[in-house]
């Protein structure tokens, strides 16, 4: 009896009864389907592990608790105010910068009551982008040993628009605020960061930002300007000690995103926070892109779901952002004019 040396492919080419080009092709196709699916599989993984078993970096590290100062823009109201809290009850002293004087006093005394650390503060409208605001800045963190900075002050627009209509201030207003402003207060932090040989940069951006977003087209801009330049200057300072992240959250119950109500896929300000701060150095839902954290779990989950299915730059998520938007600006409108007849 002969034994063929190849019985697998001898008997996979007689049941195919084609070509051998074809039978090479086809186990080559099925290899990379498996490769394919191994991949995801320890991606699947790694998410799980990621948002549920691991811990991320201990605040220890850039000083909580010793003496060190964290900084926070847009630090009165949302997700700037909880970080401002959640920071100084891990022992941070915070520099709160804010647009309303008011709420940053307030916050400050509560901080002083609660938590027992240092606060100082500034008011400061970003938007206006004086030169006389930053060199106050300046001179308010230059004795202070800061090590954290939280860029969290942001802009939106104040109901979806087509950009053909987006009105010149509000343009302006979105890139100098989240752009202009962004750039110049880290400039001024990262070189005190260089000096200690250590730091936290966390930056927020948005699913605005990751995906291409119709009807929030500048804003969307705005926010992907940020995801480059993040995973840029993270590349930059890594070999000097200091971590760089952008932080991405879907909706979260705020004033800028108008929503009050929490669900399982829109945490509130203080969870949100939390998931953050708990999960530094952890890509979470942001796998594959470097120095990026999706940090909260459900938004987590949904990024990998479409990253791994129709894609984040496909014209199935751009047509049902449009679609979405749309008829958000439908119901803004119909709630304006309501209201302008006083009903």
């Amino acid at each position: 009896m002969v034994i063929s040396s190849r019985p697998f492919l001898d008997t996979y080419l007689a049941a195919l009864g084609s070509s051998k080009l074809v039978a090479y092709l086809s186990l080559f196709f099925a290899a990379i389907g498996f490769v394919n699916y191994v991949s995801f599989g320890l991606k699947s993984i790694n998410l799980l592990l990621q948002l549920f078993v691991l811990s991320g970096k201990n605040l220890k590290k850039y000083g909580a608790g010793n003496g060190a100062w964290a900084l926070i823009t847009g630090a009165s109201d949302g997700i700037g105010k909880e970080f401002s809290l959640q920071l100084a009850k891990k022992g941070f002293n915070v520099v709160l910068v804010s647009r309303t004087e008011s709420k940053l006093v307030d916050l400050a005394l509560e901080i002083k009551e609660k938590y027992g650390v240092e606060t100082k503060i500034l008011p400061f409208n970003f938007a206006e982008s004086k030169s006389s605001d930053y060199t106050a800045l300046a001179a308010l963190i230059e004795p202070l040993d800061i090590t954290v900075l939280i860029n969290n002050v942001g802009q939106s627009h104040s109901i979806p628009v087509p950009f053909a209509e987006v009105d010149d201030a509000e343009l302006t207003n979105i890139v100098t605020i989240n752009n202009l402003a962004t750039l110049k207060v880290t400039k001024l932090v990262v070189p005190k960061l260089i000096a200690k040989k250590k730091g936290l940069i966390l930056t927020m951006g948005s699913f605005g930002g990751l995906l291409p977003t119709p009807y929030l087209s500048v804003y969307s801009g705005s926010k992907a300007f940020l995801q480059h330049w993040s995973t840029a200057l993270a590349a930059e300072l890594k070999p000097k000690g200091i971590d760089v992240e952008l932080v991405l959250s879907y909706l979260v119950t705020s004033a800028m995103s108008k929503i009050r109500k929490t669900s399982a896929l829109i945490p509130n300000p203080k969870m949100f926070v939390a998931s953050t701060l708990s999960s530094i150095g952890l890509q979470r839902g942001a796998q594959g892109l470097a120095a990026t954290s999706t940090p909260y779990w459900s938004h987590a989950i949904f990024q990998f779901f479409i990253e791994n299915t129709v894609g984040i730059w496909s014209s199935i998520v751009s047509n049902q952002n449009l679609q979405m938007h749309i008829t958000i600006r439908k119901r803004a409108l119909k709630k304006a004019e309501r209201e302008k007849k006083g009903l």
